[in-house]
């Protein structure tokens, strides 16, 4: 380690470049984790709000909420508990007056069943009439309030806003939720037949074995959401190959190091310094590197989260941000090894001797 900090000590501008190389890749590395974090949370906020384990849906709405149906005699059959409740989904445009449209998603529950009870308002109260809703908290930073009177599509039936809720959103957009009743409004189906869009089940085993209705678990249901694994495959191959060129870098510029140090090396091994010590060094070298650049990224990450603007869908897992720390200091340890190698073999002879 000694001998690490003395050549970078003595090579001050080689190695800040290197050192800005690292901290610039730390930080985009940090930011798209962030960014894919964030996203993939606005995706399933209101699922995993629901504590969903298991969720029923029409055997032929391909997976997908939107295009799931429960008839009445369907949902009469099956035997609901305290345990289960019934959503009913609608893609809709909020339109208030003074105020630009808003696309959002109306969630229709039943007052009785756990979901609703369980809303949470950051202020106000949860709806208890049928004009009443309560809306996700991206309403409230863009200037709506409670008391406000809002539209949904082409309707001239007003809602009234009663209150805020905190990570209520669905497929990215913010929900608006409502009574079971409003979304059989905003969805008429031929004789009025359909009940809700889905069943949600808070316990993993719940199975209602009714004809036309089939389950699936929390984890494949939110695996198929439009465009969701597209998303986060997308991102997982962009930090995948950051974390690619943050091995080619460290290795390139080590060696080149390396490459051109090698006379000073040859005079340590000729001096009897041990090679597994000069390995050692660059290994060290490749260790101090990576800290500092890692750190700096993290210092740059914090500042921009801190200086971005609400809306922006950013969020850390201090999970993963440990696992892309980690994944990072093993690069640089794999892209210290190929100069550690020509290291190991130098013959002080041949190049001292020229």
């Amino acid at each position: 380690m000694y001998l690490a900090l003395k050549e970078i000590r003595h090579e001050k501008l080689r190695y800040t470049l290197i050192t800005a190389m690292i901290v610039l890749i730390s930080y985009l590395i940090f930011i798209l984790s962030g960014l894919a974090n964030g996203l993939a949370s606005e995706n399933t906020q209101a699922i995993t709000s629901w504590h969903t384990k298991t969720v029923l849906l029409n055997r032929d709405a391909n997976v997908n909420l939107s295009q799931s149906t429960i008839t009445k005699k369907q949902l009469a059959a099956t035997n609901l508990t305290k345990s289960q409740a019934i959503v009913g989904q609608a893609a809709i445009v909020v339109k208030s007056s003074n105020r630009e449209k808003e696309s959002a998603q109306f969630i229709g529950l039943d007052k009785s069943q756990y979901i609703a009870k369980n809303l949470v308002a950051s202020s106000g109260r949860r709806f208890r009439k049928q004009h009443e809703v309560i809306v996700d908290q991206q309403f409230k930073s863009e200037g709506y309030k409670i008391g406000d009177k809002i539209k949904f599509n082409s309707a001239s039936n007003q809602y009234t806003i009663v209150g805020f809720t905190k990570n209520a959103k669905l497929n990215i957009a913010p929900i608006v939720y409502g009574q079971i009743a409003v979304w059989k409004k905003l969805r008429p189906f031929p004789g009025g037949q359909v009940a809700a869009s889905a069943i949600i089940s808070k316990t993993a085993h719940f199975t209602a074995g009714v004809k036309g209705l089939k389950r699936y678990s929390s984890h494949y249901f939110i695996s198929k959401l439009p465009g969701y694994s597209a998303q986060n495959t997308t991102f997982a191959f962009m930090i995948g190959f950051l974390m690619v060129i943050s091995l080619v870098v460290i290795a390139v510029f080590l060696y080149i190091l390396t490459i051109q140090a090698l006379p000073t090396y040859a005079v340590l091994r000729a001096q009897g310094i041990p090679g597994a010590k000069l390995v050692n060094t660059i290994i060290s070298q490749s260790l101090v590197l990576m800290i500092i650049g890692i750190i700096g990224g993290a210092l740059l990450t914090a500042v921009t989260a801190s200086l971005i603007p609400f809306g922006v869908p950013l969020s850390f897992n201090l999970v993963m941000l440990s696992l892309i720390t980690l994944g990072l200091m093993v690069m640089g340890i794999v892209g210290a090894a190929l100069p550690a190698r020509k290291i190991a073999k130098i013959d002080p002879v041949s190049v001292i001797g020229g």
